[in-house]
């Protein structure tokens, strides 16, 4: 009998250990994702009652305010959004019914005021009410607007970086969505088969097209395989992998070397480079680019996808069966964001070392005191020598190749078209590039869903736009 109670006692002991274990795990090692999860809707309720700082373009103007509802114990605010869907991804929105997303998320801490353990009791015992920080973004207004008439309707994407900062000044997915709608129109957005709620410049999976060629000329390049004079043959159509590749058009090349292959976007060309270097090393210099890991943007990780070589949803490393030579070109299995491709002309514009993206700029308290970003080194892709070769390639692909499009008046322009073909006659349509080539203040890419255009005619107006909106801005100040 007493070795029942015994049992009895050991086992009823176990589960109180299980309970207090599981209790202690979720309340302090996993504290932060029980918040954060969109299920868990008491934080949101609490914060109701804590007016939530302001987000601010970076001029200065509010793309997020929070307004008091009622009086007394039943205040509560609510979020407003002053420019409607300029701004609806990336900022994303924070309603108590549909959760947070976006910057909203990410920036969450700082926009509630949220503060140490210890500084919040020394708060509460002073009488102090909890109140939120406004959060300033690196965001242009004006690049936004130029990036989105641009589009003019289209689905695509636009972002565009700061290559010495890593700064977001422009980030557009289109079809866009106005937050203000999101809780009288949330279950219509979530159905609706354009998905604007769907941030197409870090979640989108596109086939980069011949935007590529920037990465594997930079394999080429650093790795003292080839020079801007290495040469092969550009005819059409060769075999890779024992499958015909052909040049656009079909289009004839003879023995050329690597700013012509560059210039002309020449597939069979860099097809072969692709074969030439092999898959460790493009594989090298893309993880270098930051592709094959989630970017590292102030963003929710659920909205961030990571751009590699993929079989269904399984990503592929260079131990795999690939066709390497066509990933060296932007066709195979690949899939990129618009995110990743603005950090590979960033990187070239920096002089070869890659920024980790930001889209705040700073934090202002209650008492106007400022946090700024200190930009942060994500990694070294390639030499400064590599780097300076391959803007002058990319000067020539604006200014007498695929790219004339892009051209800006009275300032070079360097970089790289991209045409992936979806469908016959069905394309995705790329650009990316920077300006100035000789001082570069800013890297953009573009992209436009299953259109009948090419990369340099469709997406090349678009970069000019945003880049003279940027770029007049900072003539301004």
């Amino acid at each position: 009998m007493n070795r029942q109670i015994i049992k009895l006692f050991g086992f009823l002991l176990i589960l109180y250990a299980l309970l207090f274990g599981f209790t202690s795990y979720w309340s302090i090692f996993d504290a932060d994702s029980l918040k954060a999860n969109q299920a868990n809707r008491r934080p949101l309720l609490e914060e109701q009652q804590i007016k939530r700082g302001s987000i601010l373009a970076a001029d200065g103007s509010v793309i997020a305010k929070s307004i008091p509802q009622g009086s007394g114990n039943n205040k509560v605010y609510v979020r407003r959004y002053p420019q409607g869907g300029l701004f609806g991804n990336p900022i994303g929105y924070s309603f108590v019914t549909q959760g947070r997303v976006g910057f909203e998320l990410s920036h969450n801490d700082e926009l509630v005021g949220n503060k140490t353990e210890f500084l919040s009791v020394l708060d509460q015992l002073q009488g102090h009410s909890q109140v939120g920080d406004n959060v300033q973004s690196a965001l242009d207004p004006a690049a936004q607007e130029a990036a989105v008439n641009g589009l003019a309707g289209r689905r695509g994407s636009v972002v565009a970086l700061d290559p010495s900062t890593g700064e977001v000044r422009a980030m557009v997915s289109i079809p866009e969505y106005d937050p203000n709608q999101i809780p009288k129109h949330f279950a219509q957005l979530n159905r609706d088969q354009s998905a604007p709620l769907f941030n197409r410049a870090t979640q989108a999976g596109y086939p980069p097209g011949s935007t590529m060629k920037v990465v594997t000329a930079t394999a080429a390049l650093d790795s003292g395989e080839f020079t801007p004079d290495s040469t092969l043959s550009g005819r059409s159509p060769i075999e890779i992998e024992g499958v015909p590749l052909s040049n656009s058009g079909g289009e004839q090349f003879g023995t050329i070397d690597m700013t012509t292959a560059l210039t002309n976007s020449v597939n069979t060309w860099w097809a072969q480079a692709g074969e030439k270097l092999g898959k460790d090393t493009m594989f090298k210099y893309m993880d270098r680019y930051g592709f094959d890991a989630k970017p590292r943007l102030d963003y929710p990780s659920f909205q961030l996808a990571t751009s590699g070589v993929y079989d269904g949803n399984r990503l592929l490393g260079p131990s795999d069966t690939i066709d390497i030579g066509r990933v060296a070109i932007g066709q195979e299995r690949l899939r990129v964001t618009p995110l990743q491709m603005a950090e590979v002309a960033a990187t070239v514009a920096n002089k070869g070392e890659l920024m980790e993206p930001r889209l705040w700029s700073k934090v202002i308290d209650p008492d106007g005191r400022e946090t700024n970003l200190d930009p942060a080194r994500q990694s070294r892709v390639m030499s400064e020598d590599t780097a300076d070769e391959l803007n002058t390639m990319m000067q020539s692909v604006v200014r007498e190749g695929t790219g004339t499009a892009a051209a800006v008046s009275g300032i070079d322009v360097a970089g790289k078209t991209g045409t992936a073909e979806i469908s016959t006659g069905v394309n995705d349509a790329w650009f990316i590039g920077f300006a100035p080539a000789s001082d570069p203040q800013i890297a953009i890419a573009c992209v436009v869903e299953h259109t009948s255009g090419f990369g340099g005619p469709t997406c090349g107006p678009i970069f000019k736009a945003v880049a003279e909106a940027i770029l007049n801005g900072n003539d301004d100040g």
